[in-house]
């Protein structure tokens, strides 16, 4: 395995997510903005998996390198799994954080607050320019909160109630939250994948 990374995202707060996760390995972790010319890899799956293989062998391709690419999001009951693959702009506007919270309190307006159960999804996904080599998944069970809280976070994090610590996903500690998180949970899985090929 090669030494150098592509982390297939521009979220700068992703990134660091990822970036301090994978921090024990001898890897030189690049974001995808080192690559100014690339595009985009069009997210038209209907599943994490998908979208997230689909963005990690894009992104492999596009920089000749090995690349690293997930596709993750918020999974509310009362609203059938919404908004899902859809997290990052079922506002109208990508990547809107604001936008995408004022939609999902909307969305929730007419249940009952303690049916809002909820969990964010990440699915991860290693490939090489030639094929995918990995995928692994995690979950973060909680419930969604009428009033943001916190300010460490980003996306739906300041709705995001983890009824355990009485808190909300913005309010924890980076290193707290990437040990709960479901993006931590996929990153570790895949972390012990990335350990077996260096």
């Amino acid at each position: 395995m090669p030494r150098t990374l592509v982390i297939g995202t521009r979220n700068r707060g992703k990134f660091r997510e990822i970036a301090a996760i994978l921090a024990p390995l001898d890897l030189d972790l690049v974001p995808l903005d080192a690559f100014g010319d690339v595009p985009p890899v069009p997210e038209t799956g209907e599943t994490f998996e998908a979208n997230a293989r689909a963005k990690a062998l894009g992104y492999a391709r596009a920089t000749g390198r090995w690349a690293l690419a997930d596709d993750s999001g918020l999974e509310v009951d009362v609203l059938d799994g919404a908004p899902g693959v859809r997290s990052a702009r079922w506002g109208g506007e990508e990547g809107n954080d604001a936008l995408n919270n004022r939609a999902l309190l909307a969305a929730l307006a007419d249940y009952p607050p303690d049916t809002w159960t909820a969990r964010f999804r990440c699915v991860m996904a290693l490939a090489t320019p030639d094929r995918v080599l990995a995928v692994t998944e995690g979950a973060c069970e909680g419930v969604i909160a009428a009033r943001p809280a916190g300010s460490n976070g980003f996306g739906y994090d300041p709705h995001f109630l983890l009824p355990d610590r009485g808190k909300t996903a913005a309010q924890l500690p980076p290193d707290e939250k990437n040990r709960i998180s479901h993006r931590g949970r996929a990153l570790e899985a895949m972390k012990e994948r990335l350990e077996k090929l260096l």
